[in-house]
């Protein structure tokens, strides 16, 4: 049974009459008449009785008629969404985001986003960046954010959107909070409170070793905000991304000798088509400017 037979079956049922139903669908009248003929075959019964004058439904076509028309109502409600889908006027999107990345830096291009497109609808999925790659490459996240120490493999395709400067996180009565940088070698010997999310952290203690500092663990902990309050409460200090979001009491001072960042990348699949939703979105990330970039081009 096909869809335009179904069609054909409702028309007749509205107007009672086979000239007239095929008009209504832009059809000859023998080509309606064969297309009941063969739906009534297919079913094993009569949809209509046929009478001088006088069309109507059968006790099988009165059963099967709620049916046929939800079949009509939901293909055209499909293609309806289909359409404002591809127009972007509806549509959704899986953004992965790895845990360590605060808001501060991208909030403002989410709600650029969001004003230019309201229709569309962003989940956010807060994740490490393994399990982000793994989410990606089974096809249940569309997009993700993403810095990684050891870059991307195929067919994982990165694009750089910012870099984002590791700066020293200690209390108000730090003596590093009365300065205005502070130089790796004068982190030896300071109690160091691990975030066990952060995926620089080799990175962070093999840069500390080889310019003579050695960071004195005291606690580790996934939770950000544990490791956060016990650095404004003068436990120890931490190494924090720039943009992070900080608790009141934290204070945060750059890092020279050396400076040390990572870079932000959005991080798509190569090898799989975007939809409109997602397209829209990738294209708008690579037009954005980044407070960053506007700076340094002032």
């Amino acid at each position: 049974m096909e869809l335009h037979e179904i069609k054909y079956f409702l028309a007749l049922n509205k107007t009672r009459n086979f000239t007239r139903a095929a008009e209504t669908c832009n059809v000859s009248q023998p080509a309606l008449t064969r297309a009941i003929q063969k739906m009534e075959e297919e079913l094993g019964g009569e949809l209509f009785v046929r009478e001088r004058n006088n069309i109507h439904l059968s006790p099988l076509g009165r059963l099967l008629e709620p049916h046929l028309h939800d079949v009509v109502n939901r293909t055209e409600a499909a293609k309806a969404t289909a359409t404002r889908f591809l127009r972007l006027e509806g549509g959704h999107i899986s953004l992965g985001v790895m845990r360590t990345i605060g808001p501060l830096r991208f909030v403002s291009f989410l709600s650029r986003f969001r004003a230019e497109h309201p229709d569309i609808e962003i989940t956010m999925i807060e994740a490490m960046s393994e399990r982000l790659c793994q989410l990606l490459l089974k096809g249940e996240l569309d997009v993700a954010l993403i810095a990684r120490p050891a870059g991307f493999e195929a067919p994982l395709q990165a694009s750089v959107l910012y870099s984002e400067r590791f700066v020293i996180a200690c209390s108000g009565g730090h003596p590093f909070a009365r300065r205005t940088l502070v130089r790796v070698p004068e982190l030896d010997g300071q109690p160091y409170l691990v975030r066990i999310n952060c995926e620089y952290f080799d990175m962070l203690r093999d840069t500390c070793r080889s310019h003579g500092s050695r960071l004195q663990h005291a606690f580790r902990s996934e939770r950000e905000d544990w490791i956060q309050i016990m650095v404004a409460a003068g436990m120890g200090i931490c190494f924090l991304p720039e943009f992070s979001a900080t608790v009141p009491g934290v204070i945060t001072r750059p890092v020279i000798d050396p400076a040390i960042a990572r870079q932000i990348a959005l991080v798509t699949l190569a090898e799989r088509r975007w939809s409109a939703p997602l397209a829209a979105f990738v294209n708008a990330v690579q037009r954005y400017r980044w407070p960053e970039q506007e700076a340094e081009g002032s």
